[in-house]
């Protein structure tokens, strides 16, 4: 394993949730959502080590899960061929890229500026509501809806930093290019641009 290489425990901690989300959408059973997810990490760590773009691990985590649903639904006699038409469109078409990009922002909010910092990671990571955020970190409502809103434009200068997006006309990313020919620190350890 190289030093880049990711451990499939790191996979886990960084996609398991949305990977999670993304079968669940797919097929109708949650506890078929979990046994296919069970399968792509068995897939992940027996593959880990054939990945040669380090830049593009979530992409190839999501395209393993979705080949899994297609594999599903050609071996269900009864899987219809809707089911199947949707699982077998190339995931960018379906799911865009953002749940890739927001991968990386565990990383960014941990870069804020502190004041900042806690309120963004509540927001955008835990989705709690403003008032619970409020109540939390003992802040009044329009304190806690400043320091996200903050918080959220400085994530958005950080983002805008590091790469160049590219966005469909409802605002969904859908092509990404590092600004820097080092890439920041998600690009360097294989989470990000």
């Amino acid at each position: 394993m190289n030093r880049h290489e990711p451990s499939t425990e790191q996979i886990w901690e960084l996609l398991s949730d949305r990977l999670r989300g993304f079968l669940t959408r797919r097929v109708s059973d949650p506890q078929l959502a979990e046994d296919l997810l069970q399968e792509t990490f068995l897939r992940i760590h027996q593959k880990v080590g054939d990945l040669d773009d380090q830049g593009r691990i979530s992409a190839w985590v999501f395209r393993i899960a979705n080949n899994l649903v297609i594999d599903h639904y050609r071996s269900n006699k009864r899987a219809d061929e809707k089911g199947l038409e949707h699982a077998a469109a190339p995931i960018e078409d379906r799911d865009n890229l953002n749940h890739f990009v927001a991968g990386w922002l565990p990383d960014f909010i941990a870069a804020l500026p502190e004041t900042y910092r806690e309120a963004a990671r509540l927001y955008e990571l835990d989705r709690l509501p403003q008032q619970e955020i409020a109540d939390r970190l003992g802040l009044s409502l329009s304190g806690a809806k400043s320091r996200i809103q903050r918080g959220r434009a400085r994530l958005r200068s950080m983002l805008q930093e590091c790469c160049s997006f590219e966005q469909d006309r409802r605002g969904n990313i859908i092509g990404y290019q590092s600004k820097s020919s080092t890439g920041c620190d998600s690009c360097n350890d294989g989470r990000g641009c």
